[in-house]
């Protein structure tokens, strides 16, 4: 994978050997579960993350159809706030990011068999359940403690530098400056 840098992406890019024999180029890859792109944009891995979340939620929606209200949000905690490597998130469309806030409501009222056009944030405080925003600000204060608390060196020169983009992000999503 070769990646860009910025608009900036290199007109002809040699052949690589690997034992003598060519790698093969790819625009994207599924690391560790992420899907990195050439790009350096995460909506492929959200959208990952949205599909599989609606997987999951028809899935309990099915099986657990005649389970009561709390057995059914204590599922829909363990198998659909998840939202692995969320805090790897920060470059990435609007709509992308929103597609997946929307799967993970319709997913919740699905699975408790409220209205379509019910309030999202009445439905989660009535259920004592974090909605889409509190789950992805809370993984992010996560990665970020254990990052600050890593006795890696590169980790904490990283870390703390105020123009890494990652920093800059989990500042933001960390105090609401965006949602």
């Amino acid at each position: 994978m070769v990646f860009a840098a910025g608009n900036k992406t290199p007109k002809h890019i040699p052949p690589i050997k690997l034992n003598g024999k060519d790698l093969k180029r790819v625009a994207k890859f599924k690391y560790l579960g992420h899907i990195v792109s050439e790009d350096q944009k995460d909506d492929l891995d959200i959208e990952r993350e949205r599909r599989a979340m609606a997987v999951r939620g028809n899935m309990l929606a099915r099986r657990f159809a005649r389970c009561s209200k709390e057995v059914k949000i204590t599922l829909f905690k363990a198998y659909c706030q998840t939202f692995y490597t969320c805090s790897l998130w920060v470059n990435y469309t609007l709509k992308t990011y929103n597609a997946l806030r929307v799967q993970y409501n319709n997913v919740f009222r699905m699975l408790l068999g409220l209205p379509r056009y019910c309030s999202a944030s009445t439905m989660f405080a009535e259920a004592h359940t974090d909605d889409f925003y509190a789950i992805v600000r809370k993984r992010i204060a996560s990665i970020y403690r254990r990052t600050r608390d890593s006795a890696n060196t590169i980790l904490g020169t990283i870390v703390d530098r105020f123009d890494c983009p990652m920093y800059k992000h989990w500042v933001a999503k960390h105090v609401g400056l965006n949602k």
